[in-house]
């Protein structure tokens, strides 16, 4: 048996569920902040509240614990501010179940990796791309007692997941655990308090398809009006009847502002959240929505015309054109990007990448194969050991936001995404692919090969490609070709079908119609192929010139 593990299948990647577009709320007043303020703080006590009484009922919560949370918050604000707290108490919980189950697939994984290398003799080598043992008894009775720490800690984390005991911190734990360490994450104490208080406050609501503009309690018009329904404890702060406020400023949403416009006047749903950016002192409006379900491309109308082969690495983007049938096209094209500074400009970097590369290929009118990367299990420090390098690298690579990136632009502009298995890519583009694609003017590096090979698994091809032996001799001592037609494809044992057309440059347009019939050729000794051979009789003039040298007959005895 084979140790290379099963090759998934290529599918075409679905668009994005929803949209989520945003805009500045300029030109607010003293008045309307302070009312922000107010609601924010309010709902967002309600909604920490809430998240406590969810996370006490556990597993055993059911229809009537949610019907009993919502009457309380609606008293305390109003129906429809309820609903969206309660949805949201609901979002953040299983949010925490899922975290809570990746976090022990983590653990589960480093203690079998520790737990095998544990039972290898000291020194010994690694085999099959799995790690050999550990270096030294020093490091082996050090990851001895590891294990023993990673086992303690696996086991408290299923208790807690069998009980539905999750962990929950509204505002974020990294912000939480900068109050113990204010100076170097560079924030002042007051500062920290600002953001904290920002980041726990509530203020969304979820959209009701039928209402008026797709929202009845954060509702924009048209015209870029917002209006907000007071809580009932701050509806003696309403500027306009049936206890709303008006905020003093308009937005226009420049992304997909005509979408966003088409569905408030059809009183599509729409939801909407107000939140406050500390660092930029900016208030800001996000409106969300789902998008229909539509029919994905077919894969094989995604293969038609060929595609580009994308393979992910640490600071660009490396494509390949292919062919229909997996011949790369032209020169390969290099995407950079810097993945170093803050997370905006890590994020601007990746999006203007994935634009040049969409822009190429949309020119083409090209699919797009790049590789179905998931790197949870290849994270951890266990699976690499001492190469802490790697392992940074590999942590620095921000796959599921390139992923996300590249399924909505990819979406809006009309381009198929091909997902395709990662496994033996690299491995196997550069034994195939990169030398072969070497000229003299032109190195391949072994991320262009494996875009290539990339490409190939996405259109259904093998990635090894079809060489022919050295040409020593005819006969068949060189071996076979190194990818050959199955024994159960039919016709494999015979020619090749002739392509029409000339086949030398002296051969006009048009001519060469008598090609494959070689007998209209004049060439000596064809006939022989198909008619019997005749020997012809010598010309009368040899006959003449021959006769007189042959000696009489009567003198022969």
């Amino acid at each position: 048996m084979s140790g290379l593990r099963v090759v998934a299948a290529s599918f075409v990647v679905p668009g994005p569920s929803g949209v989520a577009i945003r805009d500045s709320l300029k030109g607010l007043t003293v008045q309307d902040e302070n009312v922000l303020r107010l609601v924010g703080g309010l709902l967002g006590s309600l909604a920490s509240r809430d998240l406590q009484a969810r996370c006490a009922a556990g597993l055993d919560h059911d229809g009537d614990q949610w019907a009993r949370r919502k009457r309380v918050l609606t008293a305390q604000s109003s129906s429809r501010w309820a609903g969206s707290i309660t949805k949201a108490t609901h979002d953040q919980w299983a949010l925490a179940r899922r975290g809570q189950l990746a976090h022990m697939q983590a653990l589960q994984a480093g203690v079998d990796a520790i737990a095998y290398r544990l039972s290898l003799p000291i020194g010994a080598k690694g085999c099959g791309g799995r790690p050999g043992g550990y270096r030294s008894r020093q490091e082996w009775f050090a990851k001895s007692r590891r294990l023993h720490l990673l086992e303690d800690r696996l086991e408290k984390a299923r208790a807690q997941w069998q009980a539905g005991r999750v962990r929950v911190v509204r505002g974020g734990k990294r912000l939480l655990r900068a109050r113990h360490n204010l100076q170097a994450a560079n924030m002042t104490e007051s500062g920290w308090r600002g953001r904290w208080e920002a980041e726990r406050w509530f203020c969304q609501a979820d959209g009701e398809s039928g209402k008026r503009y797709g929202n009845e309690t954060i509702r924009v018009g048209p015209d870029g009006e917002v209006s907000i329904k007071l809580p009932a404890p701050l509806a003696h702060l309403a500027n306009a009847s049936h206890g709303r406020y008006v905020l003093a400023c308009r937005v226009g949403f420049r992304h997909r502002g005509e979408q966003w416009a088409d569905r408030v006047c059809a009183n599509r749903a729409v939801a909407y959240r107000i939140h406050y950016d500390v660092g930029r002192d900016r208030w800001y409006l996000t409106a969300s929505w789902r998008n229909p379900q539509v029919q994905m491309v077919p894969l094989e109308a995604a293969r038609a015309k060929g595609l580009v082969g994308v393979d992910m690495n640490a600071d660009h983007l490396a494509a390949w054109r292919l062919d229909a049938h997996g011949s790369p096209v032209g020169a390969p094209r290099r995407f950079d990007y810097d993945l170093t500074g803050s997370a905006p400009h890590r994020d601007a970097q990746v999006r203007h990448a994935l634009i040049r590369l969409l822009h190429w290929a949309r020119r083409h009118h090209l699919a797009i194969a790049i590789e179905d990367l998931d790197f949870t299990a290849e994270k951890t420090r266990e699976k690499h050991g001492r190469r802490k390098r790697f392992r940074r690298l590999i942590s620095g690579m921000p796959t599921a936001r390139l992923r996300a990136r590249l399924v909505s632009m990819a979406a809006e502009l009309g381009i198929p995404l091909i997902a395709v298995d990662p496994a033996y890519t690299s491995r196997w583009g550069a034994q195939y692919w990169q030398e072969p694609l070497t000229t003299t003017t032109r190195t391949t590096t072994r991320h262009e090969a494996a875009a290539v090979a990339i490409g190939r698994r996405a259109l259904g091809h093998p990635v090894r490609r079809r060489t022919a032996p050295p040409p020593v001799h005819r006969s068949d001592e060189q071996g076979h070709r190194t990818v050959r037609a199955a024994s159960g494809v039919p016709g494999r044992e015979g020619t090749r079908p002739r392509v029409p057309g000339p086949r030398t440059r002296s051969v006009g347009a048009g001519r060469g119609a008598k090609a494959g019939d070689q007998r209209a050729h004049n060439r000596s000794g064809h006939a022989a192929e198909y008619e019997p051979w005749h020997q012809d009789s010598l010309p009368l003039s040899l006959q003449e010139r021959y006769s007189y040298r042959l000696p009489p007959q009567e003198g022969r005895t």
